[in-house]
């Protein structure tokens, strides 16, 4: 009885099988197209959205934070909408507007409420005002407004429609540009997401000129990993008076914007969901990210975080013989010049735990988490020079090296 049982499993075990494959088309992430528009001038975003005839227009669901709902510019914008009891928009939390069939939702600021939490915010105000798949998502803010509101358009009846209006350096020069989406979870950068490229960019420069310092250098940071990657002659003359890109009206700044959108967008043109050139963009982001994470998220801005994973990811390429000590001392003095911290162990992760030794571990910890990994080795964007960059997996031994 039991050699019976024993020899109908092991049958089991063994079993042919016909199989029939369905082929697919590549998934479609929302258009085939982005349409990036610069503006001169002084904000408008009524003439943006309501030049023309409100019939031809579809239901906009517009998202933004209370922070950039502040601001004086968007004031004769955000007046047009109405809450439940017809008052004027509450510059708070979780306000819900309408203007016509449009909606506005207002999310509190920053990095700590980049959580699927709002997300489905965003998705419920849509649902709870009759969004159709024909609606559009407007994100106006800086890298949290725009992508939590492509991702809730990516998911909202398996798709709707995108536009987005970066207010910040990073968002305009990175975070807006390319169609990557997502949100935070359980304290770790970006685990949730999809890529879905917004149908229209409206770039308005002016917006930059009322960013904190924290905020334009966190764009700057950016900018230069930009151009460090793809524009050695730009990356010379900041190298050299980078004083001329604090002057936020002027020309130099704006030539620097209209480069990045133009680098990335010849880079996501090639490769949409990063399987190969795209993860050059990704310098200093492996050391940054995990920076963020683990100093508590917020307390480090995004582009400090990436300058100083830059100068680790400097250090790194000298330590594995990829680049000169030269080519890694002249990278972090140009960041040092802007104020980055580019020593291997940062002050906020000073402030938080105990030795510098513990500290790389849980640094590494963190980056073996980094959803850019394709293995248990961890992945890092090196440099050999100014526009020549290497993706390569780097044992953990090297990686230690450069964080004590």
């Amino acid at each position: 009885m039991l050699l019976s049982s024993v020899r109908n499993l092991k049958k089991e075990i063994f079993m042919t099988f016909e199989e029939k494959d369905i082929i697919y088309p590549p998934v479609h992430p929302g258009t085939d197209r982005t349409f990036i528009r610069f503006y001169d001038g002084e904000i408008d975003l009524n003439s943006v959205f309501y030049s023309a005839e409100k019939e031809t227009l579809p239901q906009r669901i517009f998202v933004t934070d209370t922070s950039v709902a502040s601001l004086p510019a968007l004031h004769s914008f955000l007046d047009f909408f109405r809450g439940e009891d017809f008052s004027h928009p509450k510059i708070e939390p979780g306000f819900v507007g309408k203007r016509g069939k449009d909606v506005l939702l207002i999310l509190g600021a920053g990095e700590p409420y980049k959580t699927i939490e709002s997300v489905l915010a965003i998705v419920k105000a849509a649902l709870d005002n009759n969004g159709q798949r024909s609606a559009v998502f407007v994100g106006i803010g800086g890298g949290v407004i725009t992508d939590m509101t492509a991702f809730a358009a990516s998911i909202f009846k398996r798709g709707a429609h995108c536009e987005l209006v970066p207010t910040t350096l990073l968002s305009m020069v990175d975070a807006a540009i390319g169609g990557k989406t997502g949100c935070d979870f359980d304290s770790y950068k970006n685990m949730i997401g999809s890529f879905f490229p917004a149908q229209k960019i409206h770039i308005c420069p002016a917006f930059i000129e009322s960013l904190s310092a924290r905020e334009y250098r966190s764009g700057m940071a950016e900018l230069v990993k930009t151009v460090l990657l793809y524009e050695p002659e730009f990356f010379e003359r900041i190298e050299k008076n980078p004083e001329a890109l604090n002057d936020r009206k002027g020309s130099l700044i704006k030539e620097g914007i209209r480069i990045c959108v133009n680098a990335k967008a010849k880079v996501v043109e090639q490769d949409l969901t990063e399987k190969n050139i795209r993860m050059q963009l990704n310098l200093g982001h492996t050391f940054g990210h995990a920076l963020e994470s683990m100093s508590g998220l917020g307390v480090v801005a995004h582009g400090d975080g990436v300058a100083w994973g830059m100068a680790r990811a400097a250090d790194l390429s000298q330590h594995l013989g990829l680049c000169t000590k030269e080519y890694a001392d002249r990278v972090k003095k140009c960041l040092a010049s802007f104020g980055w911290e580019t020593s291997p162990v940062h002050s906020e992760m000073k402030k938080k735990y105990g030795s510098d030794e513990e500290i790389a571990k849980i640094l590494l910890n963190a980056m073996k988490k980094d959803k850019k990994n394709s293995s248990s080795k961890i992945r890092f964007i090196l440099q050999s020079n100014v526009g020549e960059t290497v993706i390569t997996e780097v044992p953990e031994s090297d990686i230690l090296s450069v964080l004590k």
